[in-house]
């Protein structure tokens, strides 16, 4: 009796594999550089004027907190990216775009644009797409459902203090 070939581990290393890697941190890291750039100019001005809730970490988390998270974004991306292509795969990949696009719109809006308000209203569509992309990445790769796990923690933090932000100011 034989035994059916053993699936191939999309993870192992390949040719295509650190290109692919490279190609995730780069366009993560963009959205990164992006929200940084406006956010940065703001901080010491409008935003070091706004009323924030007692919950507020000090501003040199925030750096810190995204960094990591950035990272393991870009890992689950490259994750589902490596793994076979099939429908599920695309719409994982699909979502967790979307999602990274709203990401990279709050910064733009909430700090560029000086508007908590519809900055609230980018980061609560960010979290249905964020909990909508991390269902899909578990049903396609479970070590990429659980890169965002902490990313999902942080919005919803990130979400309650911008919530605070909108009722105080």
């Amino acid at each position: 009796m034989g035994s059916a070939p053993l699936p191939s581990d999309p993870q192992r290393p390949s040719g295509r594999a650190l290109p692919r890697l490279a190609a995730c941190l780069a366009l993560v890291g963009s959205v990164a550089v992006v929200g940084g750039a406006v956010t940065a100019p703001a901080i010491p001005g409008w935003y070091a004027g706004l009323v924030k809730p007692a919950w507020t970490p000090p501003n040199g988390v925030f750096p810190v907190a995204w960094t990591l998270l950035y990272i393991l974004m870009a890992l689950t991306l490259w994750r589902l990216w490596n793994a076979p292509p099939t429908p599920a795969r695309r719409t994982a990949i699909g979502l967790f775009l979307l999602q990274l696009a709203l990401n990279a719109m709050w910064s733009p809006v909430f700090f560029g644009l000086h508007a908590p308000v519809a900055g609230f209203a980018v980061i609560l569509a960010l979290l249905v797409a964020l909990i909508l992309a991390l269902r899909a990445a578990f049903a396609v790769d479970r070590p990429a459902g659980a890169l965002l796990l902490p990313y999902l923690f942080w919005v919803c933090y990130a979400s309650s203090l911008n919530g605070a932000i909108v009722a105080l100011n």
